[in-house]
């Protein structure tokens, strides 16, 4: 796990910009890597409960954490220090307009910490949730969740315009009575001018839910629609398991420490259930093992990785 460097100095000026209390050195490091430490206890405790498959994501999500995390505690701390507090400056002369703005700041760079909290709910849910594109009804359910995605863009488009033509949201036909309420305690919160029912980023954030969903959809469609084939290599042979949506790998004797890093790097897992180094099967697993020198497959066995399209497939590339 890699630690990411916080900025001590921006951290003891925000103190000294907030606070009469002396600024303990390396305290903001310290409590960085506590949350880290948190966050890698989340993600050894569901690498014990999920497939080794899924091992490679949580790493990804907590290293990803890590350095958004100390991204934002540096921000944060350079967003303290712009403007001191009235208990600190006195209120004569304050810079009240600057310190509007710091404050506006510091609103965006909080909900950006919330959104970065939120990577450990998706640790916590790896491999034992969401939609599997080992699912065999995935791209079903891909299919109605963009239709909710999309029903949703709609639902905010159109309150957005109602609010634009009236200026209100009361008789809005796309609300009820208590929708009305919570979105009037949202606007009164917000500090953008003039606020909005919906903000334009959620939209924004909807819309690349619907683009990444439409394109995972394309992706799974055309998965299934291609036939693997495995090969021999010098030592084993690498097998597809279309039921299990897996590419394995088998050797006839335990590989040596430094191909295990190699397989590894390159995405593969060991599954004792299956006897197999072994990772999700698509292109991009094709594409690694073929790129593997301990992978290569014989000359005289079938080509490596090779993909054969069926006929629907093939006579759309002739096209």
């Amino acid at each position: 796990m890699k630690y990411y460097p916080i900025d001590e100095t921006a951290a003891r000026r925000a103190r000294e910009m907030n606070s009469f209390f002396t600024y303990r050195e390396g305290s903001a490091t310290e409590e960085y890597r506590h949350e880290v430490d948190a966050a890698a206890g989340i993600a050894e405790r569901q690498k014990l409960r999920v497939d080794p498959i899924h091992h490679e994501k949580i790493d990804c999500l907590l290293d990803t954490y890590a350095r958004k995390l100390a991204e934002n505690i540096n921000k944060r701390n350079a967003i303290a220090a712009r403007v001191p507090s009235v208990l600190i400056a006195g209120p004569a002369n304050f810079p009240v307009r600057k310190k509007e703005k710091q404050n506006q700041a510091d609103d965006a760079a909080m909900e950006e910490w919330r959104q970065i909290q939120g990577l450990l709910d998706k640790i916590r849910s790896t491999g034992r949730g969401g939609i599997s594109a080992d699912d065999p009804e995935a791209v079903a359910k891909l299919r109605a969740k963009l239709g909710s995605l999309e029903r949703t863009q709609e639902h905010m488009k159109a309150v957005n315009a109602f609010f634009r033509k009236h200026n209100t949201l009361d008789g809005c036909p796309d609300l009820s009575e208590e929708e009305i309420e919570k979105l009037k305690v949202s606007m009164a919160r917000d500090w953008r001018v003039p606020p909005k029912p919906f903000p334009g980023y959620m939209l924004t954030n909807n819309n690349a839910s619907i683009r990444q969903v439409k394109e995972r959809i394309a992706e799974l469609t055309r998965q299934a629609e291609t036939e693997y084939e495995g090969w021999q290599f010098d030592g084993g042979r690498a097998a597809v398991d279309r039921e299990a949506n897996r590419l394995q790998v088998f050797f006839d004797e335990k590989p040596d420490a430094d191909v295990r890093a190699v397989l590894k790097s390159s995405g593969f897992r060991w599954a004792p259930s299956a006897g197999a180094w072994q990772r999700q099967l698509n292109d991009n697993a094709i594409r690694a093992a073929k790129g593997l020198d301990c992978l290569r497959p014989l000359p005289e066995g079938p080509p490596s990785g090779s993909v054969r399209q069926k006929p629907l497939c093939r006579k759309s590339q002739e096209r």
